[in-house]
């Protein structure tokens, strides 16, 4: 049945954008050490861009230190170069084998600034949830008016619709929660 496959699509495009959230929210900095913070850093290795990542190991000794140890000793300066002008605002130290990060502590003042950005991030987000169903809503719509499903369906349709729609926004709020729980604890 065609309006089937429309809640497919659309389900598949929402668990889509909660995957992307996730992903936004892990390169977040809480004030502990976390490798993911570093997993946007790109490197220019062998005349290509690549993901630092796949250029070092990368390893986490403690809550407040990150270690990066390249494969190729001569990438050192590079990395470091790419963590100094990348947007994390620390400094790496590189001592000839590897590289360390310390995460400072954050202050109450980021905390709140970071609190306030996540509640922003995360009204994308819902806004995004809310356009698929929308999307869905349309097609619903359209598939009544060229009969290819009753008055009685489509109400249906656009109920459940509703219901998939606020579990998905239900999720959101849930990641978000966590993540201003990992942020404010001191």
């Amino acid at each position: 049945m065609q309006i089937d496959s429309l809640f497919s699509a659309t389900e598949e495009a929402m668990k889509k954008t909660i995957e992307k959230l996730k992903n936004e929210m892990v390169s977040i900095r809480t004030g502990r050490a976390n490798s993911a913070i570093i997993d946007n850093i790109k490197i220019e290795s062998y005349g290509s861009v690549l993901p630092l990542n796949q250029t070092a190991g990368i390893n986490v000794p403690d809550a407040k230190t990150i270690e990066i140890k390249p494969w190729d000793y001569s990438l050192l300066g590079v990395i470091e170069k790419a963590i100094i002008i990348s947007d994390l605002g620390m400094t790496p130290i590189n001592d000839g084998k590897l590289i360390s990060i310390s995460i400072p502590p954050l202050t109450e003042e980021r905390r709140k600034e970071l609190a306030k950005a996540i509640g922003k991030l995360a009204e994308e987000f819902r806004v995004a949830i809310r356009n698929e169903r929308r999307n869905l809503l349309e097609a619903i719509k359209k598939s009544e008016k060229d009969k290819i499903i009753t008055e009685d369906e489509r109400k249906k349709a656009e109920n459940q619709a509703q219901k998939i729609t606020d579990v998905y926004i239900k999720k959101i709020d849930e990641s978000i929660a966590l993540k201003e729980k990992e942020i404010m604890r001191i």
